[in-house]
């Protein structure tokens, strides 16, 4: 993933221009590394990451950069920004992965150029099927409990691309069920939580934006006390 030249053992003279670029390339990486530039949670910067021994650029989603141990990130072309990068990041595998959860223990630092040497576009390769982070879409789930812990969820709502939206509505949900969640279903309390959104479920899910998520809770309401 570093780029090497090699010089015969005899020649003399000054490196040529190519190899001074080369020298000069990888002292900056070296220093970029060592002197990472810490990344502020919500100033909209872009940071690099680590997927397996490579360090990636990515963009931070607005809002939902905040978290103090996991964000959203949409991984980049590290030349994004200029016409040859997205075609590259097309090739390479870098788009159409929408928006990912990516842990804060993987953020190197705020993004320097010095890295992109150390990305799967400079070796050439494409990005890996798994790059260790989930899709960043989020839910929320209405849950019937009982003391013990037991129980089950009777609504799920999602997905929500932002960890805000989410919130609001468990808040408000929570709202709604204020001074009645322990007599909602007789036994359980009723509590709405948010939550990593599973795709694999999909199909279980109500869609938030298509119908107030008061109305989709009453309903819900009425279909377990049937």
């Amino acid at each position: 993933m570093i780029r090497r030249f090699r010089r015969c053992g005899h020649a003399p003279g000054a490196l040529t221009p190519e190899d001074q670029a080369a020298v000069d390339q990888f002292r900056a990486m070296l220093t970029a590394v060592r002197n990472a530039q810490p990344w502020r949670p919500g100033h909209g910067q872009d940071v690099a990451v680590r997927v397996g021994p490579f360090v990636e650029r990515a963009h931070t989603r607005p809002g939902d950069d905040h978290g103090t141990e996991t964000i959203a990130v949409a991984l980049v072309h590290p030349d994004t920004g200029h016409a040859a990068g997205y075609l590259h990041g097309r090739q390479l595998g870098y788009t159409d992965r929408g928006w990912l959860r990516c842990e804060t223990t993987a953020i190197l630092g705020a993004w320097q150029p010095a890295y992109a040497m150390l990305t799967h576009a400079a070796a050439g390769l494409p990005l890996p099927e798994d790059v260790g982070m989930p899709p960043a879409h989020y839910a929320v789930d209405v849950e019937a409990r009982e003391p013990d812990g037991s129980g089950f969820t009777f609504l799920r709502l999602g997905p929500y691309t932002q960890t805000w939206l989410a919130s609001r509505d468990a808040d408000r949900l929570n709202t709604e069920l204020e001074g009645q969640a322990a007599t909602v279903v007789p036994g359980f309390v009723v509590t709405a939580k948010c939550g990593p959104f599973d795709f694999g479920d999909r199909e279980n899910y109500s869609d938030p934006y298509r119908t107030d998520v008061a109305t989709l809770l009453a309903a819900a309401i009425a279909g377990v006390n049937e």
